[in-house]
């Protein structure tokens, strides 16, 4: 006969103390998997060579130049904007994905402490908040400690989550979607419901679009199912005020707002970057245990790797499922609202586009401005995650109400063992490109003419304005450290128009020989280069080549 599912009814009694040092536990194995992955010197938050020397790619430099510029700039209405880093071009802390939540935060205490980068410690606390909320998410299952423990420990030593670490750091936030998943999974009788969606939807809209996007999905699910189980309409209407004015609030702070116009993303757009129907099985770079799949190779890829330890957990939900009774098909009514938004961020990811085995087998051709909308989410592969999730923590509550919570337990254990032997591969790549980068980066403009033309000038543009453009972060870098402002930039969305304006603006004074006081130029194209050779007078002017960067200094022989 099978055993009672751990139920409230059926769950033994565990002490405080066991309690406490289970969640304890899954903290500090959370912690852990930042320092694992990129090792303990990103506490350092004077530090920065780890993101500059380009282990981790652009995004990381992006970050610093950001947040260079914003904590130095006088505040602003809204405060997000950041009007030195872009010039014209400029926009908000929110379109570089700085983690809007913390640079706000630190640049009110600039007075008080200086912090060259706070990323490294924002990834430990995202590895801690996410075991922490998955060792709650557990406990809607099971109260035994080691399964809340191991279990949450397994959440945390996820690809999924870890793969973001390489350079997208709000992304880490995983833990977003888990206290999504228990507002949606608690009974929701007697608690502020509606003051915990405001909050959580408040701060993601404070941290990235598209874990704001996600956790919105979740709340709409749990909205629809307090509606069926009788809530007033008046209270739930009440609560969605409140959480769009939360979410309109957070992302006014941040700066989102300031782009005017339809945002278009850089490269390609939705359904490029979609779901693999074989990712989650395909280790990529960070599975050792496991063959390499065929599957789509964009830019995403890896990120839906689910690990091992994880399949060995899913194996053990179907197999409980199977042999036990227990009620899943009420489960999954009851839960009807959660279970559709789950299969729609599926069908997002996947995209219009379905593939298998790194081939597309069908695609549907979507109307213009579903596409454009689509667009502002275009790395859509991402939608995987609260699904991925919701089917890690299914399998646990399967395992505990068919074997009881002391059982999972130990099932969990051996699951994690199973995850760190799979993924410590992944996680030793990681560690050593950060191992590796010198603390200080070696200066790209060594030149003296650079030291001398930051006391005489006030900002660097380069010309053609771009974004992510030549030589853009030597230029910004040199910027950064020297109090200049720059247009030479890297942001994830820009307005295109006012690119457009700008290049027929300096192009048009170049052509006319007028020279904007206090501006040095990088020219980037030939096209710049022979307007101006055309034009300055070499008595006054300089136009050299230096450092790789062709540079023309209005009035640079003028003392």
């Amino acid at each position: 006969m099978a055993r009672p599912p751990d139920s409230l009814a059926a769950r033994p009694a565990h002490s405080g103390t066991a309690m406490a040092l289970s969640l304890l536990a899954a903290v500090l194995a959370g912690a852990a998997v930042a320092i694992l992955a990129l090792g303990p010197r990103i506490l350092d938050t004077s530090d920065v060579g780890w993101m500059l020397a380009g282990p981790l790619g652009p995004d990381p430099v992006a970050y610093w130049l950001a947040w260079t510029f914003f904590r130095r700039a006088p505040w602003t209405l809204p405060p997000g904007l950041n009007p030195a880093y872009g010039l014209e071009l400029a926009s908000a802390i929110f379109y570089v994905d700085v983690v809007p939540l913390l640079a706000l935060a630190l640049k009110a205490l600039r007075d008080v402490v200086s912090v060259e980068q706070y990323w490294g410690p924002w990834l430990v606390a995202c590895g801690a908040l996410q075991a922490g909320l998955a060792w709650r998410l557990i406990g809607l299952a099971t109260r035994a400690p080691l399964a809340r423990a191991a279990g949450a420990a397994l959440f945390a030593f996820q690809p999924m989550m870890i793969n973001r670490m390489g350079g997208h750091f709000a992304l880490v936030a995983h833990w977003l979607l888990l206290a999504g998943l228990v507002l949606c999974l608690r009974d929701p009788a007697g608690r502020r419901q509606g003051l915990a969606w405001t909050l959580l939807l408040g701060t993601a809209a404070l941290i990235n679009a598209y874990l704001l996007a996600m956790t919105a999905a979740l709340w709409a699910a749990d909205l629809v199912a307090r509606g069926r189980s009788g809530r007033r309409l008046a209270a739930r209407a009440g609560e969605a005020v409140a959480v769009v004015a939360a979410v309109a609030f957070g992302l006014w702070l941040g700066g989102f707002f300031s782009l005017p116009g339809p945002l278009k993303p850089i490269g390609p757009g939705y359904g490029a970057i979609g779901l693999d129907l074989l990712a989650p099985f395909d280790p990529v770079e960070w599975g050792r245990l496991l063959p390499a799949l065929p599957t789509l190779r964009h830019w995403e890829h890896g990120g839906s790797y689910l690990g091992a330890g994880s399949f060995l957990l899913l194996g053990a939900g179907i197999a409980a499922l199977l042999t036990g009774r227990l009620g899943w098909r009420t489960a999954l009514a009851r839960h009807a609202p959660l279970v559709v938004a789950l299969l729609a961020m599926l069908a997002f990811a996947v995209t219009n586009r379905v593939a298998v085995a790194g081939h597309v087998i069908a695609e549907v051709p979507l109307p213009a401005l579903v596409q454009r909308c689509a667009d502002l989410l275009r790395a859509s592969e991402r939608f995987f995650w609260p699904l991925a999730y919701a089917m890690l923590f299914a399998a646990v509550a399967a395992v505990a109400a068919r074997w009881g919570g002391r059982r999972a337990g130990l099932l969990l254990v051996g699951a994690l063992a199973l995850q760190l032997a799979d993924i410590g591969g992944g996680l030793a790549r990681y560690r050593a490109l950060v191992a590796d980068a010198p603390r200080t980066p070696s200066e790209r403009l060594a030149d003296p003419f650079w030291g001398e033309a930051a006391r005489r000038y006030v900002r660097i543009r380069a010309v053609p304005a771009g974004n992510l453009g030549a030589h853009w972060e030597e230029i910004a870098r040199f910027a950064a450290l020297h109090g200049l402002a720059t247009d030479a930039i890297y942001h994830s969305r820009i307005d295109r128009e006012a690119l457009g304006r700008l290049r027929l603006s300096v192009t048009a004074a170049l052509e006319a020989g007028r020279w904007e006081p206090g501006t040095l130029y990088v020219l980037r194209d030939e096209e710049s280069l022979a307007i101006v050779a055309a034009r300055f007078d070499p008595a006054r002017d300089l136009l050299a080549r230096i450092d790789g960067l062709t540079v023309f200094a209005p009035g640079w022989h003028v003392r």
